[in-house]
């Protein structure tokens, strides 16, 4: 038999503790650090697009530089090849030191680089 005055009534409810924020502020905290996040994609962005600006200009503003320098080095190089070629044909009657060996008076630069 059951006893007097009935038996305890059962315990069905959830008695959670609280477990962190809510679902809006889990959302607006991933909004803001998206938010942030593109913010600094944007800055990086403009700043690698201008290290690229300045990479193009600078070698643009260079081109001349090495031009001139690949150009006394042909010479310098152009000079002892002459030099050289005296030496080694001095007892060659006739012969002529540095002459185009093709006939026309059009200037071509050596394809080959001289050591």
């Amino acid at each position: 038999m059951p006893p007097t005055g009935g038996f305890e009534s059962l315990k069905y409810k959830r008695n959670l503790p609280y477990k962190g924020p809510g679902a809006y502020v889990l959302l607006g905290g991933v909004t803001a650090i998206c938010a942030y996040g593109f913010y600094r994609l944007g800055k990086g962005n403009l700043e690698r697009r201008e290290l690229q600006r300045e990479k193009v200009w600078s070698r643009i503003h260079l081109v001349p530089l090495f031009l001139a320098e690949g150009d006394r080095d042909m010479y310098r190089r152009q000079q002892a090849a002459i030099a050289r070629e005296k030496e080694i044909m001095k007892d060659v009657p006739g012969w002529e030191a540095g002459k185009s060996v093709y006939n026309s008076s059009k200037y071509r630069s050596p394809e080959i680089v001289i050591l």
